[in-house]
């Protein structure tokens, strides 16, 4: 069974195209635009050992906005087409993740049912063309879209840069767990019989 997707979306902002694996060893492409948001892309890819490309081509000029929140709607639309109907999953992950001074808890259930909760103190800043307010409307976009409920909580704070990087790390190393696929698991992981 292949566990891929790829998917286009194209709005009057930005034309976006994913391609990703599931079942990949963390191989990462991503040009955006935007250096640090291609940095944390690859970061994704890398701990989640989901394959990831990603192009994007958006309206720069007015800011990265459009630009990250579409990437994490059409990234979150690609993770739900090759999960199909999510039989044979581990569905639920967490993990803590420490990036030096700076601490993330990332709690997921892959239900689907949206939720984001994201609780982070990040200084209003651009690193490397990324706005730091946009990790909560990349999240946003990827649960949405996805169809997974998902808590970010950052437990020790510091600069900007080790937040972002750890919530990053935190959400890949708990979606490398939750779509796992466990021998031991029959059907769909719900007593209802479908997510």
């Amino acid at each position: 069974m292949s566990r891929t997707a790829n998917i286009r979306r194209t709005t009057g902002e930005t034309d976006v195209e994913v391609r990703i694996d599931l079942d990949g060893s963390g191989v990462a492409e991503a040009v955006t635009g935007i250096g640090f948001f291609d940095h944390m892309l690859v970061l994704l890819a890398r701990h989640s050992l989901i394959d990831i490309s990603v192009t994007a081509n958006g309206d720069l000029e007015t800011g990265s906005h459009h630009t990250v929140e579409d990437t994490g709607i059409t990234l979150g639309q690609a993770i739900d087409e090759a999960l199909g109907d999510r039989s044979g999953i581990e569905r639920y992950a967490s993990s803590l993740v420490p990036m030096d001074e700076v601490l993330v808890q990332v709690a997921m259930d892959l239900s689907g049912r949206p939720y984001l909760s994201f609780d982070a103190e990040l200084a209003p800043m651009v690193i490397g063309g990324f706005e730091t307010d946009l990790v909560a409307e990349f999240l946003r976009g990827l649960a949405n879209s996805s169809r997974m409920t998902l808590h970010v909580d950052v437990l020790k704070g510091g600069g900007p840069h080790h937040v972002i990087e750890g919530c990053f790390k935190g959400v890949a190393r708990a979606l490398r767990t939750a779509v796992a696929l466990n021998p031991r698991v029959s059907g769909v992981p719900s007593s209802k019989g479908s997510l």
